[in-house]
C-alpha cells in the first residue's frame, strides 16, 4: 500500500505542513494582486501575458485558502456524476445511510449497470433541503427556549 504522504493527490490526503504553508502565501500573494491591479496577469508558457478573470481569481484564491486551512480539497464540475462513495463523503455521512436515502427515493439517481450515480446538482438540492430543515428546527428549539425562559 502506497504511503499517503507519497500521494500528491491532495484529493487523497490531507496537505502536509509545508504545502498548507505554500497555499497560504499563494493565497496572500493573489489576494494582494488581485486588491492592486482587480485581475491576475502573468506571462503564459509562450511569453505572452495570461489574463485571468476576477471569478477565476477568487476561485484559485478559495481553494489555496482551503488547502492552507489544512484541509483535503475536491473540485467537482456541477455536472458531475457521483459514485455513491463521493455522494456520502460530500454529505459527510456513510455510504450505508446514502444507499437508503437512494432506495427511499428521498434523492434522486441514475442506475448504471449494477451501480448508483447521483448527479451532483441532485445532491446540493438535497442538502440545501437536509440545511434548510435543521435550521428550522434549531430556530424552533430557540424560540420554545425563549419560550421558557420568559415564563
Amino acid at each position: 500500500m502506497p504511503d499517503p504522504a507519497n500521494v500528491t493527490d491532495l484529493t487523497r490526503r490531507l496537505p502536509t505542513h509545508d504545502e498548507a504553508a505554500s497555499a497560504a502565501e499563494a493565497s496572500r500573494a493573489l489576494a494582494q494582486a488581485r486588491a492592486e491591479v482587480g485581475s491576475l496577469r502573468f506571462n503564459g508558457t509562450n511569453g505572452d501575458q495570461v489574463h485571468l478573470a476576477p471569478a477565476i481569481a477568487d476561485l484559485i484564491a478559495d481553494l489555496l485558502g482551503h488547502i492552507a486551512q489544512g484541509n483535503m480539497v475536491t473540485l467537482v464540475p456541477t455536472g458531475a456524476m457521483l459514485t455513491t462513495q463521493q455522494a456520502a463523503d460530500i454529505l459527510n455521512v456513510s455510504r450505508p445511510f446514502l444507499s437508503k436515502l437512494l432506495k427511499e427515493n428521498e434523492m434522486p439517481y441514475v442506475p448504471v449497470g449494477s451501480h448508483r450515480r447521483v448527479m451532483f446538482e441532485d445532491l446540493m438540492a438535497y442538502k440545501a433541503k437536509r440545511d434548510s430543515a435543521r435550521k428550522a428546527a434549531l430556530d424552533e428549539l430557540a424560540d420554545l427556549g425563549q419560550e421558557f425562559e420568559a415564563s
